[in-house]
């Protein structure tokens, strides 16, 4: 088999192999790059009142066991802690995906939201289906798009090449005559 015929077969079924995984990884980078923008991906972040950061650790779980969308019954239920001093916020994301952005100064509850972002950047990433997916799926996939990617610029040069070369011949052969 000569390379361009190659080329155009591993084209083909490349393609076809990586469809569905580079359709989930675009679907998401299209939406996660409107994640600051559209509050249903991801709540914005409130301002609270101060910088000064006058509540303890004990007493932001306390105010986050009051939300019951959280389901905060201890710090096992909190993902992580994201402490915004510009804004005078702290921001409490459950296990559950729920975030609870609190005041720095006073505790006060500023919004409580369903964080979808984490959801979807794990579907882009694939760990969502398992942590091996990442290595085993999505990598081997980001490579195949590399090689569709070469191949695709390959087959689209290759008729300009042709034709270059035709014309090449063509002249060689009426300069000579």
């Amino acid at each position: 088999m000569k390379f361009p015929q190659l080329n155009r077969v591993i084209h083909r079924w490349g393609s076809l192999v990586i469809t569905l995984p580079v359709l989930l990884v675009i679907t998401t980078g299209i939406i996660l790059q409107a994640k600051k923008v559209v509050p249903w991906v991801q709540p914005p972040s409130q301002k609270g009142s101060s910088a000064e950061l006058a509540l303890s650790f004990d007493r932001i779980l306390e105010i986050a066991e009051t939300v019951p969308e959280a389901e905060i019954k201890s710090w096992k239920d909190i993902d992580r802690l994201d402490v915004r001093p510009g804004k005078g916020m702290v921001k409490i994301r459950s296990k559950n995906r729920w975030e609870v952005q609190l005041d720095l100064k006073t505790g006060e509850i500023l919004q409580t939201a369903y964080r979808r972002s984490d959801l979807i950047e794990s579907l882009h990433d694939g760990s969502f289906f398992h942590e091996r997916a990442k290595l085993w799926i999505f990598l081997p996939n980001g490579i195949l798009l590399l090689i569709m990617c070469l191949t695709g610029i390959y087959l689209f040069i290759l008729p300009y090449q042709v034709n270059w070369r035709r014309r090449r011949r063509k002249a060689a052969k009426t300069g000579r005559n």
